[in-house]
């Protein structure tokens, strides 16, 4: 059952955060407006929040009736550079910006988790609630690691959460081990020589050598990747030419690399370099491969999920939390924190019908009615890491 009620005073005060965090969307380490509001609310519920963490990164510290164990809990606060197409009273009012990832429900659950707990803090410990700046493709948890976060703010695990459209509300997922893939982008160059369309017996025709090329690396997952491994590769840009009738010098491809196993990924790499030098070669051209290291997997700490499904059965039923859901190829710099720490990132319904657009689309939009079950969450899952006397007796999956 949900400490907090839908359509309580609480939910509606989550309700109107959030509204306010998706009409004032901000981009990486830009997050200035949303780091003074998330600072505003902590204040008026009594904490002192500190600032300044990679640039507009906030934390604030609760401390329990009593000593215990250190945990803290995390949410992401920026938002993605795309135009928002939904008609809301709350819309976007930063054009070209836009909450389209529910990161404004995040920081709403967790300021509405902090808000609770400052006036019932029956629990065995400290709770440090994060607010996390420069997740969508920056590493903005990296940053505030190398600044010294679990240095400040000692931790023996930390806590995330993410919506996930398509899984009805009411409902969470747990995974024991991947959550989601490591991410590595790649750019190959492909140079011939260029000449006159018409004419192309003239020239090392370098579009027609990129197509070999991405068919070949292709077959590196299909033929090179055991069948029971998770590995991608994304060919997503293409880029050449400059009119119709010329044959161009050089072609510049671009893509994503996705995969959990870091073994598995050096195999993967050292073939594709193998496929654009050779391919190339044998063609007369030259070809050119190069990584830019991502994000690394967000793999949960296994010893830890118990806890989480708990806590998530304590506010959804047994019924409706699930363990058995197969990781996503997406990727999160949450797997930092764990990297750091140990701990569990877990997945919360969004919905299939309204709110349940996809991530990362123009229509999306976090379903208010998901605010305080994931609030609730928070509050189950500090009550049963930290507990004052005894623990749940209710069997994890």
């Amino acid at each position: 059952m949900a400490t907090i009620e839908e359509n309580s005073p609480l939910h509606e005060e989550m309700r109107v955060w959030r509204h306010w965090l998706h009409q004032h969307p901000e981009l990486a380490f830009q997050e200035y407006s949303s780091s003074e509001y998330i600072v505003k609310i902590l204040e008026s519920l009594g904490y002192t929040p500190e600032t300044g963490w990679a640039t507009t990164g906030v934390v604030a510290t609760l401390e329990g009736e009593e000593e215990g164990d250190h945990i803290a809990l995390r949410a992401d606060i920026d938002a993605l550079p795309i135009l928002e197409k939904n008609k809301l009273p709350y819309k976007s009012l930063n054009k070209g910006k836009m909450h389209a990832c529910g990161h404004d429900g995040h920081t709403s659950m967790l300021l509405g988790a902090a808000a609770y707990l400052k006036q019932n803090r029956q629990f065995k410990g400290t709770v440090h609630f994060i607010f996390q700046p420069a997740e969508e493709g920056f590493g903005g948890a990296r940053v505030m690691l190398e600044e010294g976060l679990f240095d400040r703010f000692p931790c023996k695990a930390v806590y995330g959460m993410h919506n996930w459209p398509s899984l009805p509300v009411g409902e969470f997922v747990v995974h024991q081990k991947e959550v989601m893939a490591a991410t590595d982008a790649f750019s190959i160059t492909v140079k011939g020589k260029g000449g006159h369309a018409a004419m192309p017996n003239e020239t090392i025709d370098p579009v027609v050598i990129s197509a070999q090329v991405i068919n070949a690396l292709q077959t590196i997952v299909s033929r090179n990747v055991s069948p029971l491994d998770s590995v991608v590769i994304s060919v997503t840009q293409i880029h050449a030419g400059s009119a119709t009738n010329i044959i161009p010098d050089d072609v510049a491809l671009s893509g994503t690399l996705r995969y959990f196993d870091n073994k598995k990924s050096k195999q993967v790499k050292k073939r594709m370099k193998r496929i654009v030098k050779q391919v190339c070669k044998s063609m007369g051209a030259k070809g050119k491969l190069r990584f830019e290291l991502g994000y690394p997997a967000t793999i949960n700490t296994p010893e830890k999920t118990a806890d989480c499904i708990l806590a998530a059965k304590a506010v959804a039923g047994d019924h409706a939390v699930h363990c058995d859901r197969p990781p996503s190829m997406g990727a999160e710099d949450f797997s930092y924190l764990l990297n750091a720490c140990g701990g569990v990132y877990i997945w919360i319904g969004n919905g299939e019908g309204k709110g349940g657009c996809l991530l990362h689309n123009n229509h999306y939009d976090f379903n208010d009615d998901v605010l305080p079950l994931g609030a609730s969450y928070w509050v189950a899952l500090v009550k049963q890491l930290l507990p004052l006397s005894g623990t749940l007796d209710h069997d994890p999956c």
